[in-house]
């Protein structure tokens, strides 16, 4: 997993940056903070499924690179205690992707854009509430329920999913934890759905509001 990841990593970014220390610096940090100790489920396999499901919506997705360098940054702050980790996730991500911009000789490559930055910067800041900023198209919708399409999984694979998050939340007592999980999960069920787009809704909504109920149950 971790060699494709890297692969995927390297192929994105060397479309924008012919300095491969750089690439690899970057590679290196990022992999650096998906296996904190800290983290069970926010970690490289969460950024493994998610471009994975990318990959086969890659035709309904309008900037594909965008996309993608959204994936690989959404989580890359990340600590249960704080709630301003997907703002600074996306202050590092535009932070970095300046930096790939920075090249001796421009003319042989491309430039991030800067209304880019901005789209994977709030791309990344919609992952917070779970819910639809960016309105042109449907890549935001499908960053989203990529990202929850974990809630729509098989029972057995759900339970590990909240086993994990239970593990990331190990420092609240388990009377603060179920009132706060209890309020999260009951927020997605007050959605009139889960989903934003058609496909999503199709494969996953019906089982998700059955884990989600389920789990409630068990808190």
């Amino acid at each position: 997993m971790k060699a494709w990841l890297k692969n995927q990593w390297s192929e994105l970014a060397l479309a924008f940056c012919e300095d491969k220390f750089k690439i690899e610096s970057f590679w290196q940090e990022i992999e650096k903070q998906y296996t904190l100790k800290i983290r069970h489920y926010h970690n490289l396999s969460h950024i493994y499924n998610m471009l994975l499901q990318t990959e086969s919506i890659k035709n309904a997705i309008v900037d594909y690179d965008s996309f993608r360098f959204a994936v690989w940054y959404h989580d890359i702050i990340y600590k249960p205690t704080k709630k301003d980790n997907e703002e600074k996730s996306a202050v590092l991500a535009k932070n970095r992707l300046k930096m790939i911009n920075i090249e001796e000789n421009q003319l042989k490559m491309i430039n991030i854009e800067e209304n880019q930055l901005k789209m994977i910067k709030n791309l990344i800041i919609s992952t917070k509430s779970h819910k639809v900023i960016l309105n042109e198209n449907l890549d935001n919708s499908y960053l989203l329920d990529i990202d929850l399409s974990i809630l729509g999984s098989d029972w057995g694979s759900y339970q590990k999913y909240i086993l994990n998050i239970r593990k990331e939340y190990a420092i609240y007592p388990h009377f603060i934890y179920k009132k706060g999980r209890k309020k999260v999960l009951q927020n997605f069920l007050d959605r009139k759905t889960l989903y934003f787009t058609e496909s999503f809704q199709s494969k996953f909504e019906t089982q998700a509001r059955q884990n989600i109920l389920k789990e409630i149950e068990l808190l």
